[in-house]
């Protein structure tokens, strides 16, 4: 198995408040943002081979405390299970003082690029 544990933490910036992502009205720490971060850490748990990539395909997520600019979110995705191409993480993000921001099931399937892109149909 792969590294099971990645663990990053950002600073939440002025762009990333639920108020400049219209999922509410408030300057804090906006719940597409914690998604955001949260499916990006499981993401870079995965060793891909050449040519693919991995897609998000479920996320169960709980957003438990707001957080101000400026505070300082670390976020921990664990493998709990690896089923072929599937990959299921746990998720938790928490803030400077220890407390719990949120925490997330998710899964993700790899994908190989081209063969993926090219059944989207643009018009």
């Amino acid at each position: 198995m792969p590294n099971n544990s990645l663990t990053q933490t950002i600073q939440v910036q002025a762009n990333q408040t639920a108020a400049q992502y219209g999922s509410g009205l408030l300057e804090v720490f906006a719940t597409p943002a914690l998604i955001g971060l949260m499916e990006n850490t499981a993401m870079k748990l995965i060793e891909l081979p050449e040519g693919s990539s991995s897609v998000g395909t479920f996320i169960n997520m709980k957003h438990l405390k707001a957080s101000p600019i400026g505070e300082m979110i670390e976020c921990t995705a664990t493998i709990i299970a690896i089923e072929g191409r599937k990959y299921s993480f746990e998720i938790k993000a928490t803030d400077s003082k220890g407390d719990l921001v949120g925490e997330a099931t998710h899964e993700r399937v790899v994908i190989n690029i081209e063969k993926f892109m090219s059944k989207i149909i643009i018009k």
